[in-house]
């Protein structure tokens, strides 16, 4: 496992945060590598192994993680509760864009993913917002 996602020694449990995992049953990973030692498929395996349904959203491949993958979030046929995105900054806005217009509850940026405009979009389309923090991580504080 990278750096990124390892769990700090300190940290305190953020209750937002944690009633957001908590709610979330069908998760989008955008970025999801099929490589096994990338964070977003440690990241998305550790969710999947918590009974959340992963959908895997990735320009190559046709299944990771035993799950059916999209090239786009638009083409997700059922309702998704949390975007997760494992991409550059500047490549997020036109995500968070997809993520307001498939209807998503939470838009997630993980750790060292950031941008501002981005957590606007996202925000200003109803939904709650999170950059620049590891998922696996914050579930592991709560």
């Amino acid at each position: 496992m990278s750096v990124a996602c390892e769990l700090p020694s300190a940290g305190k449990r953020d209750e937002k945060l944690c009633k957001m995992l908590a709610d979330t049953k069908i998760m989008v990973v955008v970025g999801l590598s099929p490589k096994p030692h990338r964070d977003s498929n440690i990241v998305a395996k550790y969710f999947q192994d918590k009974g959340v349904k992963i959908i895997p959203v990735y320009p190559r491949e046709e299944t990771i993680l035993g799950e059916k993958v999209y090239r786009d979030l638009d083409e997700i046929p059922e309702k998704v509760d949390m975007v997760v995105v494992f991409r550059k900054g500047e490549d997020t806005p036109p995500i968070a864009e997809k993520a307001v217009k498939i209807k998503a509850k939470y838009f997630w940026m993980q750790e060292g993913v950031i941008n501002d405009d981005s957590i606007k979009i996202a925000e200003n389309g109803g939904l709650e917002a999170v950059q620049n923090k590891c998922a696996m991580v914050e579930d592991k504080r709560c």
